[in-house]
């Protein structure tokens, strides 16, 4: 139990995708802009994460016993392409406000190289079944709770007065940096 503790808080504040390993950047910077937005990004983000996380897990087990290993990376965008059509068609039917506020952020869910990476993570540690699906949702958590954190204070910006060399994407950038120095503090945190 100490140790899927440790797992989850390493892969939510030490591990962050976004401001530790900086997987993720893409729709880090682009769906911030608004906390709904990011919102709704964060939960597709946590649910296709998870179940990705898990179902590449064990299909690496089949790939590993047919001696099929190096289809590993295929398989996994196979499967995170499969999960961001299913989310992409339940947003869209339950909430098409959010559906057109995600815009072209949803399908890049497919290219996001943070669902990748977690599964490609899960496998190189040699988690097992319980372990992967904390770290696969933990980081997921952690990707979203960056992403909410950064919309937050990129709302707050926009009601600030700014120098105008620094408007738009210059201060993002520069917020987004102070926003990954702020989660350094955690690196001590936990060893594994």
């Amino acid at each position: 139990m100490t140790k899927l503790f440790l797992i989850f808080l390493s892969a939510t504040l030490v591990n962050n995708f976004v401001l530790s390993r900086f997987l993720g950047i893409c729709p880090f910077i682009g769906v911030s802009k608004k906390l709904d937005s990011a919102a709704g990004m964060s939960m597709a983000v946590v649910f296709v994460m998870t179940m990705a996380g898990i179902i590449s897990w064990i299909l690496n087990l089949l790939l590993v016993a047919t001696g099929l290993e190096f289809l590993r990376v295929i398989v996994f965008i196979l499967v995170i392409a499969v999960l961001v059509q299913f989310v992409e068609f339940f947003i869209k039917k339950t909430s098409p406000s959010l559906y057109e506020a995600l815009g072209i952020y949803l399908p890049l869910i497919t290219t996001n190289c943070a669902v990748l990476g977690v599964a490609l993570i899960n496998i190189q540690t040699n988690y097992n079944i319980i372990e992967t699906t904390v770290n696969s949702f933990a980081s997921a958590l952690g990707f979203g709770m960056a992403l909410m954190i950064f919309a937050a204070i990129r709302e707050r910006l926009d009601l600030s007065s700014i120098p105008k060399p620094f408007q738009g994407t210059a201060i993002a950038l520069i917020t987004a940096g102070l926003l990954s120095l702020s989660f350094m503090g955690f690196s001590g945190l936990v060893r594994l």
